[in-house]
């Protein structure tokens, strides 16, 4: 199912790369910015997130929160982040339920695995409503990064 512009934010509880929870009702108030991605350790997925982290601080001065999205374990992702020294929290969505609600999420996929996250980006405003949403269905491309960073312009 698709999110449309203007809906409210799905909300959900997940285990951070460090096995906090955390949950999108505790960003009411700030920008988030969603981005799902397939797995940890591939290349598109790690120049997309390198890219995220070696310009952060843009996403810091629109006032938004990143939070990187798969459903890799806790374990896989706390790896991840620290080899690629990421600055912002990655989240599993391990039992898929927020990839899902976000209609991100492949029934079949490479090498017949079922139920990973596409790739996707939603901004997510101060009170909750999706101000951007984009799902990819080639997960070998990424994000219009030059459009979200205009959403959250226009949110400032």
């Amino acid at each position: 199912m698709a999110i449309e512009i203007g809906a409210t934010a799905p909300t959900f509880t997940l285990y951070d790369s460090e096995k906090n929870k955390v949950s999108l009702a505790d960003y009411k108030g700030k920008n988030v910015l969603l981005l799902f991605f397939p797995q940890a350790f591939t290349s598109v997925c790690t120049t997309e997130l390198c890219s995220l982290r070696d310009n952060i601080v843009t996403y810091n001065d629109a006032n938004a929160q990143v939070f990187g999205i798969s459903v890799d374990s806790v374990f896989t992702l706390a790896k991840f982040k620290a080899d690629q020294q990421f600055n912002f929290p990655l989240l599993s969505d391990f039992n898929k339920e927020v990839s899902t609600a976000y209609g991100a999420i492949y029934a079949d996929w490479i090498l017949d695995m079922k139920g990973v996250s596409k790739r996707a980006a939603f901004v997510i405003d101060k009170e909750g409503f999706i101000r951007y949403a984009e799902v990819l269905e080639n997960a070998g491309e990424q994000p219009n990064f030059e459009a979200i960073l205009q959403t959250l312009a226009e949110l400032k």
